[in-house]
């Protein structure tokens, strides 16, 4: 397995976020982590990134632990987020934020390719490669979030409620993208809470409850699972 989930236990304070949690991404998936609010969802992927340290468990990325590793150097070893809220710097160019992606690499001629690879694929971005980040449109900021976090060409990506603040249709756009960047050979960890968009493109997912995991499976199976329907997909006849 490309990443590996073991029994990670997260705090904040006194407060256990996550408990006993345990789950794996293969090379080549897109898996998704759906649940409600406050499912513990997001700790995850601050676990993962290294944002948060849990206090036991490991995390392993192509067999070496990440717990209690730097957040830089988790970069470095191919895990790139895109955050909650898009993180993007509002007074710099699409094109600069773009190069800041690429914090982890040092050839300019390898950066310039994943900047020009970026911009094949979300060509609204290279339109305005030298407009202020903070000028574009919510869904355009969150093409360069994904595009920032694609040019330091991870390992893995995880995306942290990407659809939030998007309108219907951009959030089907939105998917498709996710789909185009997976078939380009990117494995993915989302964080969704539009389960059935997330259900629809991933390979496998996990229920989250009170930072738990209390349902695992394929996503198609998971998308006709009563329950599931019932409580994140808004299918109350089950």
């Amino acid at each position: 397995m490309l990443l590996s989930v073991e029994h990670i236990n997260v705090y904040y304070d006194n407060i256990r976020a996550l408990h006993d949690v345990s789950f794996t991404v293969g090379k080549g998936e897109i898996v998704s982590l759906i649940g409600a609010n406050g499912a513990g969802k997001s700790t995850i992927l601050k676990a993962v990134s290294g944002i948060l340290k849990p206090r036991s468990g490991r995390i392993l990325l192509a067999g070496k632990d990440l717990v209690g590793v730097p957040q830089h150097r988790i970069a470095r070893m191919g895990v790139s987020l895109v955050p909650e809220g898009r993180g993007i710097f509002a007074n710099m160019t699409v094109r600069d934020n773009l190069e800041m992606g690429a914090f982890t690499r040092n050839v300019r001629e390898e950066i310039e390719k994943s900047v020009a690879e970026v911009f094949a694929l979300f060509p609204q971005l290279r339109e305005r490669a030298s407009q202020s980040a903070g000028t574009l449109s919510g869904g355009e900021q969150q093409m360069l979030a994904i595009g920032r976090a694609m040019v330091a060409k991870p390992s893995v990506v995880l995306l942290d409620e990407p659809s939030m603040g998007l309108s219907p249709l951009l959030v089907r756009d939105l998917f498709f993208l996710i789909r185009e960047i997976h078939q380009a050979g990117t494995t993915i960890l989302l964080v969704e809470q539009n389960a059935f968009m997330a259900l629809s493109v991933s390979h496998r997912a996990y229920v989250l409850e009170t930072g738990a995991i209390v349902l695992s499976g394929n996503a198609s199976d998971l998308r006709s699972d009563p329950k599931v329907r019932a409580a994140y997909l808004g299918d109350v006849t089950g």
